[in-house]
C-alpha cells in the first residue's frame, strides 16, 4: 500500500461526521463515504485498504458490517470509530483498531499510518497488534476487577503473551533498532 494507492472507506450514519472524516482524509488518500451499513457493503470491495466503521447505525450495525466484510474475505484493515464504550464483546470481533469518539484528524492520520504499517506484517504480527489494541482499549475503560473477572479478557491476555513470545523468537536475530520498534506499540515493553 502506498500513499497514492491507499483507498479508505468512511462509514457513519451521521452525515456531518462522515463528511468531516472524508474531508480530512481525502487530502492524502482516495476516500469513499457511506452513510449506513448497506451502502458500506456496496462500496466495500477488493480496492479498499482501510475501513473506518461506526458501530451504531440504523440499517446494519457496524458489528454486522464488520462480520460481512470478513465473510467476504476482503483484505482490508478495519478501525471501529464509535461513541459506544467498548465491552468484552470486542475480544471476539475481527477489527484492527478501536477509536472512541470524539475523533480528531490526528487520530485518523495515526490510525491510517498504523494500518498501513501493519499491512506489511505477517498474520501473527497483525493478530498481535489487533489484540494489543483491544487489550489497551479495555484496560482504559474497565476496572481492574472487571478485567480480572472476564474470561474473554483473560484468554485474550494469554493469546497476546503467546504471540509476543512468537514475535520475540522471530526477531531475536534482528538488531536493537528493530526491537525498539515494538516498544512504540501498545503492549510493548
Amino acid at each position: 500500500m502506498t500513499d497514492e494507492h491507499t483507498t479508505i472507506l468512511v462509514v457513519d450514519d451521521e452525515q456531518d461526521i462522515a463528511d468531516l472524516y472524508t474531508t480530512w482524509l481525502e487530502m492524502e488518500h482516495e476516500v469513499r463515504t457511506a452513510y449506513g451499513g448497506e451502502e458500506a457493503l456496496e462500496k466495500a470491495d477488493d480496492d479498499v485498504d482501510i475501513v473506518f466503521l461506526d458501530r451504531q447505525m440504523p440499517d446494519y450495525s457496524g458489528d454486522e458490517v464488520l462480520e460481512r466484510i470478513r465473510d467476504r474475505d476482503l483484505d482490508c484493515r478495519v478501525v471501529m470509530v464509535t461513541a459506544v464504550d467498548p465491552d468484552f464483546d470486542i475480544v471476539s470481533m475481527e477489527f484492527d483498531d478501536y477509536l472512541t469518539k470524539p475523533v480528531m484528524r490526528e487520530d485518523l492520520d495515526e490510525a491510517v499510518e498504523s494500518m498501513r504499517e501493519r499491512e506489511e506484517y505477517n498474520e501473527t504480527l497483525q493478530e498481535y497488534f489487533a489484540l494489543t489494541s483491544k487489550k489497551a482499549t479495555l484496560e482504559a475503560e474497565k476496572t481492574p476487577s472487571e478485567l480480572q473477572e472476564s474470561e474473554e479478557y483473560q484468554e485474550m491476555v494469554e493469546r497476546v503473551e503467546e504471540l509476543e513470545a512468537e514475535a520475540d523468537t522471530a526477531v531475536s536475530g534482528f538488531d536493537d533498532d528493530f526491537d525498539s520498534l515494538f516498544q512504540e506499540f501498545p503492549g510493548g515493553e
